[in-house]
């Protein structure tokens, strides 16, 4: 579920991701994924099928208030990931970044007039309007960074990194020390 919310939001180049044990599910299962536009509804609904099916099997048995815990948890999961989707679909409207870009523009020029006109020295003067300037448009410049954190920039999320680290820990949590 994991790897399928990063591959979701993912805008990186090379959109795969490590995943453990997948011989274990059937090929019919796996070209269906393959083939859907929303692999994490899918793997949900068959995670939720299959704790219904180990339940109502006795192979786990979790009393009722734990296992609606586990649900709410799941659907967390789901919304949030949505949550992340909207980040990622809807970037700023072109009018406010046009808007944004204008007004940076306007700044600069009358940052250099006002600053020329208020301070005597001109080595004075260009120091500041260069400062000003310089920190609004690098304000600028890690918001447009930050729109998109998802793909395979430097200042992006690892997402590679972060699926190796769940299976990692996964590989742990499946030890059989670990169970004890």
């Amino acid at each position: 579920l994991y790897g399928a919310a990063l591959s979701q939001v993912s805008e990186m180049r090379s959109n795969t991701f490590e995943f453990l044990d997948m011989e274990d599910f059937d090929a019919d299962s796996l070209e269906f994924l393959q083939a859907t536009s929303n692999k994490c509804e899918v793997v949900l609904q068959w995670i939720q099928r299959l704790i219904v099916e180990a339940s109502d099997a006795n192979i786990i048995k979790i009393p009722p208030p734990i296992l609606s815990r586990v649900y709410n948890q799941l659907g967390n999961g789901i919304v949030i990931l949505n949550n992340a989707v909207k980040l990622n679909d809807f970037p700023v409207p072109f009018p406010l970044a046009q808007m944004i870009t204008f007004m940076l523009i306007l700044h600069w020029m009358l940052t250099a007039l006002v600053v020329a006109t208020a301070v005597e020295k001109g080595v004075w003067a260009s120091f500041i309007s260069f400062a000003v300037i310089f920190a609004f448009w690098s304000i600028h410049y890690i918001g447009m960074e930050l729109e998109q954190p998802f793909g395979d920039d430097p200042n992006d999320l690892p997402m590679r990194e972060m699926q190796v680290d769940l299976n990692l820990s996964l590989r742990d949590l499946m030890h059989i020390r670990a169970r004890f």
